[in-house]
């Protein structure tokens, strides 16, 4: 990690409240060689992870719906999102520890392997975080309770199992906004997971 195009690195820390957001100054060198002092914030969540649960003899597959209180300032809608399950990776977890434990805590199945497709960040230009993007199958005799989140973590998730062909029509129609879950439905579009 490093680039020769950044020097004196400066960091201040503006909150910690729930994550860390740090007041970032740097020296950069520009294409031309002009070196420019620059200020951002970045907010350091941690690393994340998610995965698409699908079932191809059924055709479907599992998302999730919770209140997301960003995306209610900003669109000022009900704050409901359609996600696929998710969550942050713990500093003594790998993602796919995190992602196995997550499935069964928010949408009460418990599946044994799931496959790294993708890495993403969300929002690079402020948010630290980077996405570990899985998919898993799934059936019924997966289901060991009826999930919904953690209760100490304020979770209140509704579990879904939709037509994964009525996922895309809602991707389509801006139903599902998240980012996270757009790409890995359009994954499991592009690669025929239900041919």
């Amino acid at each position: 990690m490093g680039s020769s195009r950044i020097n004196n690195i400066t960091k201040k820390t503006l909150s910690k409240a729930w994550s860390t957001l740090y007041k970032v100054d740097y020296d950069y060198q520009f294409e031309d060689g002009r070196w420019k002092r620059i200020s951002r914030e970045s907010y350091d969540r941690g690393n994340g992870t998610c995965v698409l649960l699908y079932n191809k003899e059924k055709g479907t597959v599992i998302l999730t719906e919770q209140f997301r209180m960003p995306a209610y300032q900003n669109d000022i809608n009900d704050g409901m999102m359609i996600e696929v399950c998710a969550g942050a990776i713990d500093k003594n977890e790998s993602p796919e520890t995190t992602i196995i434990r997550e499935i069964e805590e928010e949408v009460g199945y418990r599946v044994r392997t799931v496959k790294q497709v993708l890495q993403a960040y969300t929002s690079p230009g402020a948010v630290t975080e980077k996405m570990y993007l899985y998919i898993a199958p799934y059936s019924d005799d997966m289901k060991v309770n009826e999930g919904g989140g953690v209760a100490t973590e304020n979770e209140e998730i509704a579990v879904l199992e939709l037509p994964f062909s009525e996922t895309i029509k809602m991707v389509e129609s801006s139903t599902i906004k998240d980012a996270k879950t757009i790409m890995l439905l359009q994954y499991a579009q592009i690669h025929k997971l239900f041919e």
